[in-house]
């Protein structure tokens, strides 16, 4: 038997592990969660294309990404009017290509980032008047 400190998210957990032999099933119990130690944070890796400041006059209504990604286009400008629904940005995560749309009718006050930047889930994406 060995027993392993195994670090989740954050979460340490003590796992006894046995080796059976081929073939051999055996039940064991749940891993214990136990106080974890101090971790890390990875470092952060700067974005390809620092996105631009969002511009004074920003809209009312906010256009976030659903998810973490990379903007690969940005379909709409600043000034154009857009309807519920219609694409806004092209947001890649997973190596698909996710469509941003406008959450109600509008114009666009803000595009607050650029091509080949990095957003996380949540991040303004643009603003609507």
């Amino acid at each position: 038997m060995k027993n392993y400190r195994i670090t989740v998210n954050g979460t340490a957990y003590d796992v006894a592990v046995e080796e059976l032999g081929a073939g051999a099933v055996a039940a064991t119990p749940a891993a214990t969660p136990v106080a974890a130690a101090p971790v890390a944070a990875p470092a952060a890796t700067p974005a390809p294309v620092a996105a631009p400041a969002a511009s004074a006059g920003a809209g009312s209504i906010e256009v976030t990404a659903p998810m973490p990604g990379k903007i690969l286009a940005v379909k709409a400008s600043v000034g154009q009017a857009v309807k519920k629904g219609d694409v806004v940005l092209i947001l890649e995560a997973m190596k698909m290509e996710n469509e941003v749309v406008a959450p109600e009718d509008g114009t666009v006050a803000s595009i607050n980032v650029s091509v080949g930047a990095a957003v996380e889930a949540g991040d303004t994406l643009a603003t609507l008047n």
